[in-house]
C-alpha cells in the first residue's frame, strides 16, 4: 500500500467488469405514434421518414388553424367615432339637431 500513486506506477491496468450490451445501442425504437401512422395510412405511409413528414405537416397545419380561429374569435373593439361623418346614417336620422351640432364634422 506504500505505492497508490497512480500518475507515477505506470504498471496499474483496470480491467472492465461489465460489458455494454451491442444489441440494444444499436436498435432503433419507432413511436408508437409513427407506428399508427404506418398502419392507418393505408399502405401510403411506408417508412418511418414519411411518418414524420406527416406529422410536421399536421402540425403546421394545426398551428395555422388555430392562428386563423382565434383572429377571428376576438372580440374587436368597435371604431370609436371622431367625426358626425363616421356616425352611420341609420342613427344620424335619430339623432337631434342640437346633439348632432355637438359632435365635429370633417369639412368644418
Amino acid at each position: 500500500m506504500d505505492n497508490l500513486n497512480v500518475t507515477s506506477n505506470q504498471k496499474i491496468e483496470f480491467e472492465d467488469q461489465y460489458e455494454r450490451p451491442s444489441g440494444y445501442y444499436n436498435q432503433k425504437k419507432t413511436s408508437k405514434i409513427i407506428a399508427l401512422i404506418i398502419k392507418f395510412s393505408g399502405g401510403h405511409i411506408k417508412n418511418e421518414q414519411q411518418a414524420n413528414y406527416v406529422l410536421i405537416i399536421f402540425a403546421v397545419a394545426a398551428i395555422i388553424i388555430s392562428i386563423i380561429l382565434f383572429s377571428r374569435l376576438s372580440p374587436t373593439s368597435p371604431k370609436a367615432v371622431q367625426f358626425r361623418e363616421d356616425i352611420p346614417l341609420e342613427l344620424r336620422k335619430n339623432l337631434s339637431p342640437e346633439v348632432l351640432e355637438t359632435i365635429p364634422s370633417k369639412f368644418k
